[in-house]
């Protein structure tokens, strides 16, 4: 009778351990794909903004000879985000890319026929929509990334990430120039 007990409870203990192991590694999965996820769902939009780069650049070279270089940057940075895979590539690229049309945007307030071109106008208000879009997505692709950093650090999931090879994921970041504000002036 006791051998009998002390073989339930071996194999309780081992399905209770097998089930411990298997949830974790289904968590360990589940907030790995999360970010996969909201990275593709960036990646679409970033992609969009890639592709209205050319139709926005074509209308501002009718109007802008002398700011060839704004222009050749936006498109190196948009064939360079086509090229790669890599996200964290993509990441810095997305980020170059969100600086560069700031750019563009306060070098075309000099030119009044441009701004009053509605080609352009409407390429502004769509790559303004992609912007808000990017922006959106990139808080929940945050809120996803620290998330999945938090989940491969914490104890015991600790252990079988590394057993895994879960690195950490990087956050995008807006940077300095991004966040200055000089406020609006006339």
């Amino acid at each position: 009778m006791n051998q009998i007990v002390a073989i339930v409870i071996a194999v309780f203990l081992v399905i209770s351990i097998l089930a411990f192991f298997i949830r974790l590694y289904n968590q360990l999965v589940m907030l790995k794909f999360n970010v996969e996820k909201a990275y593709a769902n960036i990646d679409v939009v970033l992609k969009q903004r890639a592709d209205e780069i050319p139709n926005l650049v074509n209308v501002a070279k009718q109007f802008m000879n002398y700011e060839k270089d704004i222009l050749s940057h936006l498109t190196e940075l948009r064939t360079f985000y086509n090229d790669t895979n890599d996200s964290n590539k993509k990441t810095e690229l997305a980020n170059e890319t969100s600086k560069a049309l700031k750019s563009f945007f306060a070098v075309s307030e000099n030119y009044p026929n441009l701004l009053s071109n509605n080609n352009f106008m409407e390429l502004q208000r769509r790559i303004s929509e992609l912007e808000n879009k990017i922006a959106d997505r990139r808080e929940f692709f945050n809120d996803s990334v620290n998330l999945y950093n938090i989940g491969i650090h914490e104890f015991p999931n600790v252990i079988l990430a590394g057993i895994l090879g879960y690195k950490d994921k990087t956050l995008l970041e807006v940077s300095n120039s991004e966040k200055h504000y000089e406020g609006v002036k006339f």
